[in-house]
């Protein structure tokens, strides 16, 4: 059975554990990077990852959402919406449909 998975600071994802969620906190890029490193290679299907943490480590993102398993979803952090979530939509949108048809 596939897991979900989520993955940034203590006070932004500590909820989503009482829904079921594994949560994995990472502050740093190194902590991120080895955290996603093991994330792609377990049972996970889903792997939701805040903005904040994305902004640290957007090669390895970039790297890891052209594989098909597990989808990365950002969400906003304790800190409010940054945008980089809509970003990442918009261009899986543009390189998908050929036009970035969101703006």
């Amino acid at each position: 059975m596939y897991k979900v998975a989520a993955v940034g600071d203590a006070d932004s994802i500590a909820g989503l554990a009482s829904i079921g969620m594994e949560i994995f906190t990472a502050y740093t890029a190194a902590e991120a990077t080895q955290t996603l490193r093991e994330l792609t290679e377990g049972d996970y299907a889903v792997v939701f990852i805040t903005e904040s943490v994305c902004s640290l480590i957007p090669e390895i993102i970039n790297k890891y959402r052209s594989l098909p398993s597990p989808a990365l979803i950002p969400i906003p952090g304790i800190s409010g919406n940054t945008g980089y979530g809509m970003e990442m939509v918009s261009k899986s949108v543009e390189q998908a449909v050929g036009s970035d048809i969101l703006k």
